[in-house]
């Protein structure tokens, strides 16, 4: 619904290692500079507690009393975190993993090499959510230097928290993208959809297709930044937790839902589900677009034939 004299607004910040924006539109400049301050800080507040890089965040301290065998009790809000990780894992028959962020020790897309099969079997060893105990507050793991990572989870939860703490704010129109993964809280301020534009995995110049929302959210999954490429073939980052290998089916997966935390941790089991993750995906009901590694691109939000190129670095851009 269009509303008379809203005035567009834009912010553009860095969190959770990636470049994020905010833009809205809103009667006046406080009020979309209020917005974006409760939504950013919040954004601040969940990269303090779940970032593996800062030593004194809260995930820092559970994976330091996994280092050594141990149990610890959560807050409410890791547990929601830890209750929807569970779900993931059951819906993706173990795929989708929070202990399996331990095998980037063995697998450095800097240095342009395989690792050692050997590193990744010892990893493997300390690999599986099946081997700790969650029994709500209470996480215990009975292997000593296992760790778990909540970044399949945590920057999608930021999107669609920073999006409804703007709507709290009184914001109808606007959307949230950080890095890619994003949340429209409505139309823009004249009634007409954002365009969102999703990047081909494989050019960075190109657009794969152009969505036009007026709600939800859209998160994609890829090997779009890290990778390497070994004797002509492309390893991406997204592991397979059972092997310790990446993912060779499918290029990129990209899914519409009503919220991003879904929309994303579906992207990725798609992707780890390899073979059968685009019918997972179309049983799921949530639209999608993929592309596998030969280039084939499908879904059921497969664009028509066009050709258009714009510079970006995300996986997705608003306009």
């Amino acid at each position: 619904m269009q509303e008379n004299n809203l005035k567009y607004y834009r912010r553009e910040f860095k969190a959770m290692g990636t470049t994020c924006e905010i833009q809205l539109f809103a009667r006046n400049k406080a009020k979309a500079g209020n917005a974006a301050d409760a939504a950013i800080a919040d954004v601040q507040r969940l990269e303090a507690l779940y970032s593996r890089y800062k030593s004194d965040s809260f995930l820092s301290e559970i994976n330091r009393v996994a280092a050594v065998g141990g149990s610890i009790h959560v807050d409410e809000e890791t547990a929601s975190l830890l209750d929807y990780a569970v779900a993931c894992y059951e819906q993706s028959d173990g795929l989708f993993d929070i202990t399996s962020g331990i095998l980037r020790r063995a697998w450095k897309f800097d240095q342009g090499k395989l690792p050692g099969q050997s590193l990744i079997d010892e990893l493997l060893d300390k690999v599986g959510w099946h081997k700790l105990s969650w029994k709500r507050p209470v996480l215990a793991f009975s292997v000593p230097g296992m760790e778990i990572d909540f970044g399949g989870v945590v920057k999608e939860y930021a999107v669609d928290r920073a999006a409804a703490l703007c709507y709290a704010q009184g914001i109808k129109h606007g959307v949230v993208n950080l890095g890619g993964d994003i949340k429209v809280i409505g139309p823009r301020g004249d009634g007409s959809p954002w365009r969102v534009g999703i990047r081909h995995p494989r050019d960075k110049t190109a657009i794969l297709d152009t969505l036009l929302l007026y709600e939800g959210a859209l998160a994609s999954s890829g090997d779009y930044e890290r990778c390497i490429t070994v004797n002509g073939v492309r390893y991406g980052h997204i592991l397979n937790p059972k092997t310790g290998w990446p993912v060779r089916h499918l290029a990129a997966v990209s899914v519409v839902g009503d919220f991003c935390v879904v929309a994303g941790s579906a992207s990725t089991i798609a992707m780890l589900k390899e073979e059968q993750g685009t019918g997972w995906l179309n049983d799921l009901g949530l639209p999608g677009l993929w592309v596998d590694v030969r280039g084939e691109i499908g879904g059921s939000l497969k664009p028509k034939p066009k050709s258009q190129t714009i510079p970006w670095a995300d996986g997705a851009r608003v306009c």
